[in-house]
């Protein structure tokens, strides 16, 4: 669909300080049911960006993005009500894999970037995969999905920049823990790219491969404006991606590096 489609905001989760889901109809037909990973464009009828789909129920015909107030569009996301109304077109991009039976499987996600995470781990526990999430966050209060997808089955391991919940430290270091004690057949990966190039760099010291979500700056969302392509690939973030595997990442060589403003300008991290 890329047309945006005004739907009214069904219910609003405030799930910290800074974040909220907004949940919606939507109509679960055909290349219209997201999978984990894809996102949609969202437009506050002044201007759009692209949101990770945090949550996916097709029987209910229902789809969530999870927002992170941070800017000028998100603030004004988070003034909005249920019932008020979004446009929304989408889904877009490459998704995870989730046809994972019987893997060992560690999820791991930074700040917002549980909101893909959260999406892909429900799946992959439907497909019975058995999932290890590591959820990290700069304190408790900005913890996400920990007691959702405890109660779908995962294993969820917390870790705080400030100690407050779970282990202190970065999720880099909780992953080396985990990944010395235990063995994994696949990883999912999202988060600051500053976080997701060194757990790249570990998970493949350790011979564990996976797919990784990246963002970046974008406009048309369907492949044509060229402006969310990376460096000497040239692949799309919205069409190639965003989600990538462990061999295509090895080839990007912004990864975890730079990203490109709207002039096209580079930005290191």
């Amino acid at each position: 669909m890329n047309v945006p489609q005004v739907i009214e905001i069904k219910k609003i989760i405030e799930e910290t300080p800074t974040i909220k889901t907004f949940i919606f109809d939507w109509t679960m037909v055909g290349e219209n049911i997201p999978s984990p990973g894809q996102f949609v464009m969202v437009w506050n009828f002044k201007d759009e960006k692209p949101m990770s789909i945090s949550y996916i129920d097709v029987g209910k015909g229902e789809l969530g993005i999870t927002v992170k107030k941070v800017g000028e569009f998100t603030e004004d996301l988070h003034t909005l009500k249920e019932g008020d109304k979004l446009g929304l077109r989408g889904p877009y991009g490459n998704g995870f894999d989730t046809d994972l039976k019987g893997m060992r499987v560690l999820a791991i996600g930074g700040g917002v970037g549980m909101a893909p995470i959260a999406s892909f781990t429900e799946a992959a526990l439907k497909n019975k995969a058995q999932v290890d999430v590591v959820c990290a966050a700069q304190t408790k209060d900005e913890l996400l999905f920990n007691d959702r997808l405890k109660e779908k089955g995962a294993k969820v391991y917390t870790c705080t920049d400030d100690g407050s919940c779970g282990f202190k430290g970065f999720a880099t270091h909780r992953v080396l823990q985990l990944i010395e004690l235990k063995e994994y057949d696949w990883a999912v990966v999202c988060g600051p790219e500053v976080m997701m190039r060194p757990l790249y760099g570990s998970l493949e010291a350790h011979m564990i491969e996976g797919e990784y979500s990246m963002e970046r700056y974008m406009k048309c969302a369907i492949g044509v404006c060229g402006q969310c392509c990376v460096d000497n690939t040239g692949w799309r973030i919205c069409a190639e991606g965003p989600v990538f595997s462990s061999d295509q990442v090895s080839e990007i060589v912004e990864f975890g590096k730079f990203h490109r403003t709207a002039s096209g300008m580079k930005e290191y991290f």
